[in-house]
């Protein structure tokens, strides 16, 4: 294992953004941390980065103890953060010599991985512009090359792609899956599903500051066990007739983990082993005075995984804390 967090906890105040995580990522992969925004995703990459210090626990990079030796860790990992702090009026050259000597690299050493990282990003035709010309795409490419310019064996990526189109999400999954053959270990934070399934060899799901189920994608979505059933009773239905399938549907041998989707109309997901169940199933809600308005089918995702650990999808927690945050700015506007 490259990295190992052993019992680490971060508060801020009241709030708890790590509670006793422990999570390893072995080398030579992409690992991706897959969960909502606050769910303490960019806290654990800051301590492991020892941008930011834990209230307690242990942080291993390889052998190396990185809250005992930070300046030793520091020189094995690249960081790149959500947000850079690019200056305006610097080149992107002259941004990456900046950089080449905050990481005390020989100035014929800077020059060299800069011709190298502008060849493999693509960067050469607009490096000597100004950073404050890059249009997206480019500030996170430039982003990328300080992150990579004293050759780290470890990359860390906070939300790497947010923002981007699609053009130039894919161009950045194509030099990650580079990285990964060359034996870079990638170590990717996302609450993009697609991104996280997509480029993950392995991942963790983060909720609350908590782990909640690692391990290869493949294998978190097989052990949901069978096909992903949603059903609809009706466009919007009831809390009452939510409940009273519910109930039907958690007496049925073959059918796991049903959960009602509140933010969906009262839509009720559940998995079946054998599809020859849905049969058997709208038959059953339909003599309860229960018909069915909608039903699909579809194989197992990351989201299904989430929704099962938690009992809600990760758009409703998204939706959830920017929720939170509206109604405190709101009170905050009118204690002015």
């Amino acid at each position: 294992m490259v990295i190992r967090l052993e019992g680490v906890r971060k508060s801020y105040g009241a709030v708890q953004a790590l509670a006793g995580l422990d999570l390893e990522v072995p080398s030579g992969c992409i690992y991706g941390l897959l969960g909502p925004n606050a769910a303490g995703k960019t806290t654990a990459l800051r301590i492991l980065c020892t941008l930011l210090a834990p209230d307690a626990g242990r942080v291993w990079l390889d052998d190396i103890d990185v809250l005992a030796q930070p300046r030793l860790a520091r020189r094995r990992l690249g960081y790149v953060a959500q947000d850079a702090a690019l200056d305006k009026i610097l080149s992107g050259r002259e941004m990456l010599h900046l950089h080449g000597a905050l990481y005390h690299l020989r100035r014929d050493t800077t020059r060299r991985r800069v011709v190298e990282l502008a060849a493999r990003l693509e960067m050469a035709a607009w490096l000597d512009r100004p950073c404050g010309a890059y249009s997206g795409g480019m500030r996170r490419r430039l982003d990328l090359a300080t992150g990579l310019l004293h050759h780290p064996p470890l990359l860390v990526l906070d939300e790497p792609t947010a923002g981007l189109d699609l053009e130039s999400r894919y161009a950045l999954w194509a030099v990650l899956r580079q990285l990964k053959a060359e034996g870079t270990t990638v170590l990717l934070s996302s609450h993009d599903l697609e991104e996280v399934n997509t480029l993950a060899d392995e991942l963790a799901i983060l909720d609350q500051g908590a782990l909640i189920a690692a391990g290869q994608p493949s294998q978190l979505k097989a052990a949901l066990g069978g096909e992903r059933i949603t059903l609809k009773l009706r466009e919007f239905a009831s809390d009452g007739e939510a409940s009273q399938a519910l109930a039907l549907l958690q007496q049925q041998a073959g059918v796991s983990q049903p959960v009602v989707n509140r933010s969906q109309g009262n839509a009720i997901s559940f998995f079946a082993r054998d599809a020859r169940l849905v049969e058997a199933l709208r038959q059953q809600l339909q003599d309860h005075g229960l018909p069915i308005f909608c039903l699909s089918q579809s194989q197992p995702s990351l989201d299904d995984v989430y929704l099962q650990a938690t009992g809600r999808t990760l758009m409703d927690a998204e939706l959830a804390m920017a929720t939170t945050r509206d109604t405190k700015a709101e009170q905050k506007a009118a204690m002015r």
